[in-house]
């Protein structure tokens, strides 16, 4: 389903809506259990309360509906027939996982079978089909997952603010009647589409930000694993260090679950860790400059919560992210081996059909030099082993982004657009760089209305501490209030 011109009003969806408390309006049964969470939908199919088939029906109707820019490419046909495969097996008691019959789609540059792969872009409009589906595609098949389509994305998964001059940029659905603001990106409508109620939960990629900045600007949860701990064979990808996929969705245990689904290893979710004995280590200096003063008040709140409940709060520096974010302000590994992937684009006449301003985060690898990436790839080992060391069983923990969602009147002016980039994706910056798992978690509004978010983060390869810690934190810290209130 290409993107349509028409005006679009985004629906105002709780990211998280129990089952008992109706989102959609008009106390429906059904758009109650299509607003809840993953896991509680996964249980009301158990339960008979509703089948999949109907409930991927309201979510297509409702998508058709919404936003002409959140999905790329529907695929209806595939998920009515996994709906009713799903229905089959619940009905005969034999779940596959726990969300089987729980809809889900895909960020764009993940390949099914038998659809084409855009990522975002005008050059891959007309790609060839993929012959199969990527490896967390077929593995959430083979946990009964129901796929809905492929999300819209910025182009090529290279933009922390998400906009996307060839299909359109995904509406923020946590603004009601405000301007319209930037949903985040790169995993655009995978944020944007589950906060607005057209799917549960959705894959997204992070290599920089690009899973937890959607997920601050739409009040979400979003979850970035370590690399390669989910697979990453069919999906596109911009640079093959840094890149994650994980998902966006409506609680920490849906990203439990989905963690293990998207492993091929279909289970429960794990007990949460108490909070009376989690350590947390907050970063004094560059990760706690320029916030947004809502952002800041709500972020101490919630330190005070975790306090309050026993955790244990240290506030120190980490060196290391000085010397990172010294070390990325003249390139990238990321631009680098983004521009080597799409060099041939780059310097000839396709260059004209390519976003400018993703382009130009490109080209800045045409001039760095082989000793700039080899510089930056022992920074990264050395600033992985000292702040590993620092954490010391400690979780990190700091703002997701330094603002809320920007209006997109200001990304117009370049100055401005620089700036909220850097504030948007500063903080995941640094988690990608040094390769830590990370969970964004709603923590407030600001006195716009705007969602703010937390992040939590772990040493490379401790997803599984990091998910149980999640589950601890964020009932403590998930409050739709702000400091107005």
């Amino acid at each position: 389903m290409d993107a349509l011109k028409r005006p679009f009003a985004p629906r105002r969806t709780p990211p998280h809506a129990p089952a008992g408390a109706s989102a959609g309006g008009g106390g429906d049964r059904l758009d109650r259990i299509a607003d809840a969470t993953a896991a509680e939908i996964g249980r009301a199919l158990a339960t008979g309360e509703t089948s999949s088939l109907a409930l991927t029906e309201r979510l297509l109707t409702r998508i058709a509906a919404g936003d002409p820019a959140a999905f790329i490419r529907l695929t209806p046909e595939r998920a009515r027939a996994e709906a009713t495969a799903a229905d089959a097996r619940l009905a005969a008691g034999r779940p596959l996982s726990p969300l089987d019959g729980v809809p889900i789609a895909w960020k764009d540059l993940v390949d099914m079978a038998g659809e084409r792969t855009t990522a975002g872009s005008a050059l891959h409009a007309d790609a060839i089909p993929a012959i199969r589906d990527a490896a967390v595609v077929a593995n959430a098949a083979r946990a009964g997952m129901v796929s809905l389509g492929k999300l819209n994305l910025a182009e090529f998964a290279y933009s922390a603010l998400g906009q996307n001059p060839h299909f359109g940029t995904p509406a923020n659905p946590a603004v009601g009647a405000g301007p319209a603001r930037a949903p985040g990106g790169s995993s655009s409508a995978s944020g944007a589409a589950v906060a607005a109620g057209l799917v549960p939960c959705a894959l997204g990629s992070d290599t920089g930000g690009s899973i937890r900045i959607p997920a601050s600007f739409c009040g979400v949860v979003g979850s970035k694993s370590s690399g390669g701990r989910l697979p990453m064979g069919g999906v596109f990808p911009l640079s093959k260090t840094q890149d994650t996929v994980g998902p966006l969705c409506r609680s920490v245990e849906d990203a439990a679950l989905l963690d293990a689904i998207l492993r091929g290893a279909p289970a429960p979710a794990p007990p949460p860790r108490d909070v009376a004995n989690l350590s947390l280590l907050v970063p004094e200096g560059i990760a706690l400059s320029d916030l947004a003063e809502d952002v800041s008040e709500n972020f101490e709140r919630s330190l005070t919560a975790l306090s309050r409940a026993g955790a244990w709060i240290r506030r120190e520096p980490l060196p290391a992210l000085e010397r990172i974010a010294q070390a990325l302000t003249t390139g990238s590994i990321v631009a680098a081996e983004a521009y080597a992937l799409h060099r041939t684009a780059l310097e000839g006449p396709e260059l004209a059909r390519i976003d400018p301003r993703v382009a130009a985060r490109m080209l800045i690898g045409q001039g760095m030099s082989a000793a700039d990436l080899v510089d930056l790839h022992r920074l990264r080992d050395e600033a992985m082993a000292e702040v590993a060391a620092a954490l010391d069983g400690a979780f990190l923990a700091m703002p997701t982004t330094a603002i809320a969602a920007p209006k997109l009147s200001e990304l117009k002016d370049e100055a401005a657009f620089r700036r909220l980039t850097h504030l948007a994706n500063r903080n995941t910056g640094f988690g990608s760089f040094l390769d830590l798992p990370g969970l964004a978690i709603p923590n407030g509004r600001d006195r716009s209305g705007l969602p703010t978010s937390f992040l939590l983060s772990a040493p490379a390869n401790e997803d599984a501490a990091l998910l149980r810690a999640g589950l601890g934190v964020e009932p403590l810290i998930r409050t739709t209030k702000g400091p107005a209130a």
